[in-house]
């Protein structure tokens, strides 16, 4: 047991119920970079967020992303395709540089080059594009460490609810996570 007053099995509402008073400004950015204008669409930066949270073996966050990723179109077998091989991944190639930029990132941030920011340029992409990909991927970062320091788990209990809480996308999906928390 990590934090003892959030119990023995912490769900991420306990954590955020508990200490309050990042969670509205964190939601918030969750909302601001997963919702608002972006070249890359909702289920792309839904499925970079489980991605990076794939990579790091964050199982909470891996799961609620998929389904959130599944809920905004995302076939659910691309998940374990795209974290097996991104090259032979069903995913449009334009995507791919970006998978192998946030792979980097997250893996060996220090080795992110200059070329892999060219590769995704030259597939099509704006300068926009790398900047969500790259907010998306520390976002995650972050939240899976915070998850995980926190000693949050996943069960089927939890991913029913995240399924029911996530089946419709909406702009304030985060913030309204929070108002049903009563954190506003």
């Amino acid at each position: 047991m990590r934090i003892p007053v959030l119990g023995p099995k912490p769900h991420l509402a306990d954590v955020f119920r508990t200490f309050p008073e990042t969670v509205r400004p964190l939601l918030e950015y969750h909302d601001l970079l997963l919702r608002g204008p972006s070249p890359l669409s909702i289920a792309e930066r839904e499925l970079i967020a489980a991605y990076v949270s794939g990579l790091n073996a964050c199982d909470f966050c891996f799961g609620a992303h998929q389904i959130i990723a599944e809920a905004a179109g995302v076939d659910a077998a691309l998940f374990g395709e795209l974290l097996e091989d991104i090259d032979s991944a069903p995913v449009d190639n334009a995507l791919k540089p970006i998978f192998h930029y946030v792979k980097t990132l997250t893996l060996t941030p220090a080795k992110v080059t200059d070329a892999q920011a060219q590769a995704i340029r030259d597939a099509g992409w704006e300068d926009r594009a790398i900047h969500d990909a790259v907010a998306v991927c520390a976002l995650f970062n972050f939240m899976n460490r915070f998850v995980e320091g926190m000693g949050v788990e996943s069960s089927e209990a939890v991913r029913a609810g995240q399924r029911q809480r996530n089946a419709e996308i909406t702009d304030t999906q985060y913030r309204d996570f929070g108002r049903m928390l009563g954190i506003e």
